[in-house]
């Protein structure tokens, strides 16, 4: 039975940006996650928008965190190599209620400390991109685009690498507290057999699930709502259109229906729309949804077109909520003496990505003060990410080539994804060898043609690389194994 220090409940953003600030210390962190890699949940079903902060209630652990987290993104994108772009964002609106929406949280956002918003003619917004729909504009130049599963992998990575361990495919069941020796238990399954670790601290980063885990460690149940939303996720060719996220006038409580946002790689998301669910994972698409967001989404991005459609997919936010009234609450980030050794977060939900870091800092400074660790100082806040041979100029592709030939064997046609890269991502820091983990890191079957051309070699890769038999290739989850025996 392994003892830690601290375990971590969740390999979300907040999950894998906790561990990573808690390595900071000479500390023996864990993280356990019921999925086989990071971000499996609602940490990458997302628009992968970096807040400004701007629809928040001032005085908010919300509003706080997505200002802090904005502003030093930049420093973070460089730190952890990954890619990022303060694009700007319009909010664009119709009519005059529209304007009216806008001001007041145009005054919101400067009360939070939002820097350089300013309404915008009809004549300025097409100066910033003319595929933009709408009248008149809020331009927010603070806002930035990244892609959200990327980061959440180089936090995670990042670490792995200053000494936190990782335990993918465990689910937490049970958490008690040993009173004689302060350490708490965790009863896990992994893989139909049951498992325990102990640890001196808990830390609830469990995403939609952590009302029950909250209750685990002995808080109460905080009732959550789901909201869901689905996308459509549009080809590169479209991409030529949009340069800037294109957002509606929030509603009178700060919601957004459809928007149209370019991503790091060159598509374009639109979506979501919302409407409330129940299931915890309930991530499929309908018919009826992804109508109405053709027709709304074309108001954001006149350019939207069927032939455009290469995916479609679904997220859910779940929300802490007061059952009495209705009303949804802030963020919870929470730890006390009834608790001990306990930092319990609920309902971190949009714009958690944005406030992941801000948060795990908090984490980090409760424990911290606790317990007074020595600092780690082998810890590095750096860490490289997979070279991508698609952005190389032709004189980089050629050294590469020559520096390692498997530079040269294209493995994805559509993204331009060679045998090297596949490579570098099945021997990760993090040992993640699921189809979709190789997919997440380098962007191989994201293409035109989803996995048409290159999944089959992803696999015979992974395969020979872990040494296994077809028959225990995964896609993603526990048990989504792609084969019952040898194909061609």
């Amino acid at each position: 039975m392994k003892n830690f220090d601290v375990v971590i409940i969740g390999a979300g953003v907040v999950g894998s940006a906790a561990a990573r600030e808690l390595s900071r210390y000479k500390l023996s962190i864990g993280v356990v996650e019921k999925e086989l890699d990071v971000a499996c949940g609602n940490s990458s079903r997302n628009t992968g928008m970096v807040h400004a902060g701007f629809t928040y209630k001032p005085g908010s652990l919300k509003a706080e965190c997505a200002v802090e987290g904005n502003r030093e993104f930049d420093q973070v994108a460089e730190e952890l190599d990954i890619p990022f772009h303060r694009t700007g964002k319009l909010v664009v609106g119709f009519t005059e209620q529209d304007m009216k929406n806008i001001l007041k949280f145009k005054e919101i956002g400067e009360r939070n400390g939002v820097e350089g918003m300013e309404i915008i003619s009809k004549e300025k917004m097409n100066r910033i991109d003319p595929s933009a729909g709408g009248e008149f504009a809020m331009y927010v130049p603070s806002s930035g685009i990244l892609d959200p599963m990327q980061y959440t992998i180089a936090l995670a990575e990042n670490a792995c690498l200053n000494g936190v361990q990782f335990l993918f495919g465990h689910k937490a069941v049970n958490i008690e507290r040993d009173r004689e020796s302060g350490l708490y238990c965790i009863d896990m399954e992994h893989n139909g057999e049951r498992k325990e670790i102990r640890s001196r601290w808990i830390v609830n980063c469990a995403g939609m699930y952590a009302s029950e885990i909250s209750q685990m460690l002995g808080y109460p149940y905080y009732p959550v709502k789901g909201f869901k939303g689905e996308y459509y996720v549009l080809d590169k060719k479209a991409g030529r259109y949009l340069s800037i996220p294109v957002y509606p006038a929030p509603n009178d409580k700060g919601g957004f229906s459809t928007h149209a946002t370019p991503t790091m790689d060159g598509n374009v998301l639109v979506g979501p729309d919302s409407y409330i669910t129940e299931d915890r994972e309930d991530y499929k698409v309908t018919r009826e949804h992804m109508d109405g967001l053709f027709e709304d989404g074309k108001k954001m991005f006149p350019q939207m077109k069927r032939e455009y459609f290469i995916r479609n997919f679904a997220g859910i936010r779940w929300k802490r909520y007061d059952p009495d009234t209705g009303e949804i609450l802030d963020f919870l980030l929470e730890s006390d003496e009834d608790h001990p050794c306990t930092v319990n977060l609920v309902g971190i939900e949009s714009p958690g990505v944005t406030c992941a870091l801000p948060l795990a800092r908090r984490v980090a400074s409760i424990i911290a003060k606790k317990e007074n660790p020595e600092p780690n100082r082998e810890f590095t806040p750096f860490r490289k990410g997979i070279r991508r041979f698609g952005e190389m100029t032709l004189e980089q592709k050629r050294n590469a080539i020559e520096e390692n030939g498997d530079y040269g064997e294209i493995v994805c046609r559509c993204e331009n994804v060679t045998k090297a890269e596949i490579l570098e991502a099945i021997h990760n820091p993090l040992g993640v060898h699921t189809v979709a983990g190789i997919k997440n890191r380098t962007r191989a079957s994201m293409g035109r043609c989803q996995g048409g051309y290159c999944e089959t070699r992803i696999t015979a890769l992974i395969e020979k690389e872990w040494e296994i038999s077809e028959t225990q290739v995964r896609y993603n989850k526990e048990h989504s194994y792609l084969f019952t025996g040898k194909v061609r």
